[in-house]
């Protein structure tokens, strides 16, 4: 595995002490937001992970290899980089193959951090079944990931510029447990509620724990999700959203814009739309999620009793 993976040297030291680690991905570095924003953001979700407990591990793909846990001048870098790929479970061999840099999307995050042995995968919101599925069949691979790989992934939800019931029909068919903490309701993204009820419903990081220790003793396949609604101070309301959300998936029609190309364009314009407050919520709901994730993180290493 060093052939293709290397560690920090403190998330070696982290995973020899069985200390605990959170994941965090690395798209909302290079595709998510413009520097210098991008780095301070996340260098401030580190800084979460590490007030709760826990040591951060970013990972990113830099010259053909696999970097879990990023240095000061690493994270700078690549919040500057140009042509940087952004990598999902297709794309991630590839990347490697031809010594390219990439940035690692939910799904690739996830299959980083198992090869790693980290258990605990922090982001914003994953992907999910795009509207209009059904005519152009555009699935986010991060569902298929969240049932094979074994790791408890946090987010605040589905992006709400999603088909947000068909992804938590696609995630019901996989057998992925999709935990809602704190509320009965699933969370949306830039808002608390997305008026669908969650499947289930947890209000402990001991308990999400216990169930990622109890998925592996059943041999149940796949991780869990976790969907941690935004701090009510930071949402931005249902009704305030919804219109902007409206209104760039209507330009991505008449625009013709597909594939990869969507999400990053409907960012992009209802940032615009709402003059900055999405980004605002976006960096307030990671960081949330990064302190949830190191209390998860810090009740998976503890002493499994019975």
């Amino acid at each position: 595995m060093n052939d293709f993976i290397a560690l920090s040297e403190e998330v070696a030291a982290a995973l020899e002490d069985r200390k605990p680690l959170v994941a965090l991905e690395s798209t909302i570095i290079t595709h998510g937001m413009p520097w210098p924003r991008n780095v301070e953001t996340a260098r401030a979700v580190e800084a979460e992970a590490r007030a709760g407990g826990a040591v951060p591990a970013t990972i990113a793909v830099i010259d053909g290899r696999i970097r879990v846990g990023l240095s000061a001048a690493e994270l700078e870098a690549l919040g500057q980089a140009r042509d940087v790929m952004k990598l999902s479970r297709a794309d991630l061999a590839a990347c490697l193959a031809s010594g390219r840099t990439g940035a690692t999307t939910v799904a690739a995050t996830m299959i980083c951090a198992h090869l790693a042995g980290i258990a605990v995968f922090a982001t914003g919101g994953i992907g999910g079944v795009h509207r209009g599925a059904e005519a152009s069949f555009d699935i986010s691979a991060d569902l298929q990931e969240l049932a094979r790989t074994p790791v408890t992934v946090v987010a605040a939800g589905a992006k709400a510029i999603l088909d947000l019931p068909k992804t938590l029909e696609v995630l019901e068919t996989l057998g992925v447990p999709v935990i809602a903490f704190g509320q009965d309701a699933f969370p949306a993204f830039w808002s608390r509620d997305s008026g669908l009820a969650a499947p289930l419903r947890m209000d402990s990081a001991g308990a999400i724990a216990a169930a990622h220790h109890l998925r592996a003793a059943l041999g149940l396949s796949g991780g869990q999700l976790v969907a941690n609604p935004i701090p009510e101070a930071d949402e931005i309301p249902r009704t305030e959203i919804v219109p902007a959300i409206e209104a760039a998936l209507t330009e991505t029609q008449t625009q013709g814009i597909a594939a990869k190309a969507v999400t990053p364009f409907l960012l992009s314009r209802i940032f615009d739309l709402t003059e900055g407050r999405s980004l605002t919520a976006n960096i307030a709901l990671v960081k949330n999620n990064a302190r949830l994730g190191a209390a998860i993180a810090r009740a998976l290493a503890e002493p499994v009793s019975g």
